[in-house]
């Protein structure tokens, strides 16, 4: 995709944000009886817009232990709640109950627990006042009265460790490429993540994991490549498929560019020093799927990479996601990959980004027509998630947010753009690039990938909301 030069602009919208923080008892009703039982919630705005606003709420447990919560609030200027993960919500006028899911409604003694909304507010949005954690107000003691139950509450087994590729798999939509240079996405991969080579003997290493589920080996990197250059030549598919990805330039899978210097950021990640792929331009990677399990046509497909809000620029395009065999621009709906940077196509664009917005070739896309969707957002963060799906035939969903707390934002979920449905995808894996590069072209963008990957079918909004929890958890700093 060749970009258009237009850079027409709106102020960005200014952000709010509030805090409160409430102790107080509560008894835990979680059986026949009741035990002794205190909370403490931290309600946090963390982003506001006009009209809207996303929050985050965490529930401290310092009484016993409990099973099975439910937590209520009341709003006092009409807001509206408009979309909750790690919970399941009701709302009947100004009142909100939230109570757990299935992975989350156990909470021992002295541990947390956490949910994110989206919502809609007019005139102002204060915060609330008062919480109550199973139908008893926290009032700012742990209530020592209530006797110990009789029997012992059911215990529930720790859950098993899950990456984002399980998720996908637990939600029906399992991953069909898995890429990443900073850890496993599966808690069983224990193989290699990539590929770099030295330029003092342009011998290779294969990069692995430090233990199965675990974060990148970054001593063999170190190791290998000191005192010399090293780049990445392979991005290594965890899904068991083959899809490899490969640079697109000679040595490569050929082309006209060259492979990134594999050292040019390091990070840590649950507190291991990592590497990831820095694209400063001139640098792309490629694979052929459509063999290997990589949708094709109107298939419906999903997917998700970290990035990153800090290293972008408004060259054409980076990208990873679904992209033609040919690596040329064969029309509407030969692509479906998510982008990321500052590339504005079709005018009215509000601030100056970076936006997750939908490469279907032709055309980058912040929602399902040619004008500038109001409810797009810059995600100026070191670290930023973004999701695609589409169903193939009538609907897209594209979605973003900070990679290191809070959930997912929901930019666009709606039509397909006009003489995009069906879509005609091809197949091929691109990263870091459009669809139209790099045989004879070189690639104009700029961009840092961590981790991502594609699945078959279209995830849930529940789905795409524990891999967004999970890379929380990840620990990206």
């Amino acid at each position: 995709m060749r970009p258009q030069d237009i850079r027409h602009r709106r102020p960005a919208l200014v952000a709010a944000a509030a805090a409160l923080v409430l102790v107080g008892a509560a008894a835990a009703q979680t059986g026949a009886s009741a035990a002794a039982a205190g909370c403490q919630v931290t309600y946090a705005v963390n982003s506001q817009w006009q009209g809207g606003f996303g929050a985050n709420v965490t529930i401290t447990n310092v009484g016993d232990a409990i099973n099975g919560w439910r937590l209520t609030w009341n709003f006092a200027a009409g807001q509206t709640v408009t979309q909750l993960w790690n919970g399941s919500f009701t709302q009947a006028g100004s009142q909100v109950s939230v109570t757990n899911v299935a992975y989350n409604g156990s909470i021992p003694t002295n541990g947390s627990t956490s949910f994110g909304f989206n919502g809609s507010w007019t005139g102002s949005n204060p915060t609330p006042t008062s919480f109550a954690l199973n139908g008893v107000t926290c009032n700012g003691v742990v209530d020592p009265t209530t006797p110990p139950p009789t029997t012992p509450p059911p215990t529930t087994p720790p859950p098993t460790t899950t990456l984002p590729c399980d998720i996908y798999a637990s939600g029906g939509t399992p991953c069909v490429a898995a890429h990443s240079t900073t850890r496993a996405l599966y808690a069983s991969y224990n193989g290699s993540l990539y590929q770099v080579r030295r330029s003092s003997d342009n011998t290779t290493r294969t990069i692995g994991v430090l233990s199965a589920g675990g974060r990148a080996n970054s001593a063999t990197q170190d190791s290998f490549c000191a005192n010399t250059t090293c780049v990445i030549t392979v991005i290594y598919d965890q899904s068991g498929r083959g899809n490899n990805l490969g640079y697109q330039g000679a040595g490569g899978i050929g082309g006209a560019v060259q492979p990134a210097v594999a050292t040019r950021e390091s990070l840590t990640v649950g507190g291991n020093k990592v590497y990831s792929l820095y694209i400063n331009g001139n640098s792309s990677y490629w694979r052929d799927g459509h063999l290997t399990g990589i949708p094709t046509g109107a298939a419906p497909e999903g997917m998700y990479m970290v990035t990153s809000g800090t290293h972008v620029n408004s060259g054409c395009c980076f990208d990873y996601g679904n992209s033609e065999t040919t690596r040329r621009a064969d029309g509407a709906g030969a692509m479906d990959a998510i982008y990321f940077g500052t590339s504005c196509w079709f005018g009215g664009c509000s601030g100056s980004g970076p936006w997750v917005q939908a490469d279907l070739e032709y055309g980058l896309y912040p929602g399902g027509s040619s004008s500038w969707n109001s409810n797009q957002r810059a995600f100026t963060s070191k670290f930023v998630t973004a999701t695609l799906k589409n169903n193939g035939t009538s609907r897209f969903a594209i979605k973003g947010s900070n990679a290191q707390s809070g959930g997912l934002y929901t930019l666009y979920d709606g039509s397909l753009p006009r003489g995009y449905s069906p879509m005609r995808k091809q197949g091929a894996i691109i990263l870091g690039s459009g669809g139209d590069c790099c045989i004879d072209n070189s690639n104009q963008s700029v961009g840092t990938f961590y981790e991502g990957a594609m699945v078959a079918g279209y995830p849930s909004d529940a789905t795409e909301n524990a891999v967004q929890a999970n890379i929380v958890a990840a620990g990206y700093r």
